[in-house]
């Protein structure tokens, strides 16, 4: 497009916006799914797909909600097709939180993840929900063998009848199933009757055909019932087939060698070290990993949904250590990242979240709270209907002109939170506000709360549509923010590759893209 094209968006004098078509399509222009920056998820996937088949896992959506479920499984599935390309077993994820993703790492993947929280709490409940899973799926594999039991005894009450029909086509040849081999399993006696020959070939069938459905079974449960046993360690998990032969039948020293077997296995399983480990630790871009990880590895970063200056640091760990291979990171709450020149101070020697890159330091590049925060909004959700909470946005306005006119406050580091869902009505989401915000509520009555609120009331329409206007802005100002992360990583001489992937679908999870980068081979 030629550099004129949107040029009529403002007026050059006024700077309003006179053309809000022209400010649409500008926006959509300016957005990464137009630029052609990204790298195709399926282009990665192919790229780094390797020999390794595709594993059957757990059903997350079990454990999680509908948005994390899918953000965990597309994730796990990229990050362990690049452990296996660059050859390593260790994870590292930053801002693990509740240690969904590590978890799903650990179990469906057999990888070693180290997931680091600043929260003790998130920590702690990440290491219990863990803990709870392991359990939950040796209940599971319990409740398994009792189906598949009971189904077994149900269909044996069945097969009687069955079998009597197919008798009339049994001739005097033993029948040996495929599966035995030895002549002792299978014996037919050729000097009885009919009926007798006929009841025995019955009867031996029905056991042959029961030890086909029982691995039928077994098969259709392993798949089914069971199919979250699968995210285990194939060597954490009893084999069913082997638990299902008949044990009374095994001579003594097959039931010794089993019985050592399963010792053996039970005590390598005690023995191993966890496989997912979470930790408690603030991670600045100074953090020494090997402070915090003694037996650090060559290995991968990975944050899903890093918060502010997190995501940014993450890089910047990634680009500094050797161990680090590669990283994968999905940021997220841009309003919470620190920007080198919003405030115009000589603070060059500090680390900051925006920018990163020199292009756009060397330029002063500044974004401001008010951007960043629009950076935040969904434009995809709200194109499916998912509106903007207008009502909530309204009482927010109005308080900051209540607050500014009655106490004279025009910035303040406290913050509202989640005030609106919490309040029965507008005076109360004042009041509850104000002593949020330490603000004295005494000398406000009810009355003058409602002035401003039947004040303002008629611009509520004015407000929706300016909220839409920076809805459709959102994703320009996120492009800004995540070109700077890559363009950071172009910058680096240790880089082999870096891109911009989209990994999830937008509208169950808005902030959907993951900057992703491998190291050169040493």
């Amino acid at each position: 497009t030629d550099d004129d094209t949107f040029s009529n968006v403002f007026c050059e004098n006024s700077k309003k916006l006179i053309d809000v078509h022209l400010f649409a399509l500008a926006a959509k222009y300016y957005s990464l799914s137009n630029l052609g920056v990204c790298t195709p998820l399926e282009d990665v996937l192919e790229a780094w797909r390797g020999d390794n088949e595709g594993t059957t896992g757990i059903k997350t959506d079990e454990f999680m909600n509908n948005k994390k479920s899918h953000e965990v499984q597309v994730m796990s599935e990229l990050v362990d097709k690049i452990v296996n390309y660059c050859g390593i077993k260790q994870v590292i994820d930053i801002g693990s939180g509740k240690g969904y993703l590590s978890s799903y790492l650990s179990m469906q993947y057999n990888l070693k993840v180290y997931g680091i929280d600043s929260s003790n709490s998130n920590t702690s409940g990440a290491h219990e929900r863990n803990r709870k899973l392991k359990k939950h799926w040796k209940a599971y594999q319990r409740r398994g063998r009792a189906n598949l039991k009971n189904q077994r005894w149900e269909k044996s009450n069945d097969r009687p009848v069955e079998s009597e029909m197919k008798c009339t086509a049994i001739n005097e040849k033993p029948f040996i199933d495929s599966s035995f081999q030895s002549q002792d399993q299978v014996v037919i006696q050729p000097s009885c009757s009919f009926t007798e020959r006929a009841t025995s070939e019955t009867s031996k069938q029905t056991e042959v055909d029961s030890v086909a459905r029982t691995q039928s079974d077994d098969s259709k449960v392993s798949e089914e019932v069971l199919a979250m046993l699968n995210v285990l360690p194939a060597d954490a998990v009893e084999d069913f087939s082997l638990s299902q032969c008949n044990y009374g039948e095994l001579c003594e020293e097959e039931k010794v060698q089993r019985k050592m077997a399963s010792l053996k296995a039970k005590a390598s399983k005690s023995s191993e070290s966890n496989l997912y480990i979470p930790l408690t630790s603030c991670i600045t871009a100074e953090t020494e990993l090997s402070d915090i990880i003694t037996d650090l590895e060559d290995c991968i970063m990975v944050g899903l949904h890093t918060c502010g200056d997190l995501a940014a640091n993450t890089l910047r760990i990634f680009t500094a250590k050797p161990e680090i291979k590669a990283v994968c990171s999905v940021g997220c709450c841009y309003h919470l990242l620190s920007e080198q020149f919003e405030n115009q101070e000589d603070c060059s020697e500090e680390v900051w979240g925006f920018p990163m890159c020199q292009y756009l330091k060397d330029k002063g590049w500044c974004c401001g709270r008010n951007a960043r925060m629009s950076a935040c909004l969904a434009l995809e959700r709200v194109a499916v209907g998912q509106m903007l909470p207008t009502e909530s946005l309204f009482y927010r306005a109005v308080l900051q002109v209540i607050i500014e006119d009655i106490y004279g406050v025009t910035k303040s580091n406290q913050h509202v939170g989640k005030t609106f869902s919490k309040s029965s009505s507008f005076i109360d989401y004042v009041r509850k506000s104000l002593k949020k915000l330490e603000l004295d509520d005494s000398k406000l009555p009810d009355s003058c709360i409602m002035d401003y609120y039947e004040k303002y009331k008629h611009r509520m329409n004015e407000l929706e549509a300016f909220n839409m206007l920076k809805v459709v802005l959102a994703p320009c100002i996120e492009v800004l923010i995540l070109l700077d992360r890559l363009c950071y990583l172009k910058e680096q001489d240790n880089i082999a590759w870096s891109g911009l992937v989209k990994l999830f679908d937008p509208v169950k999870s808005p902030r959907c893209y993951a900057v992703i980068a491998l190291k050169k081979q040493s």
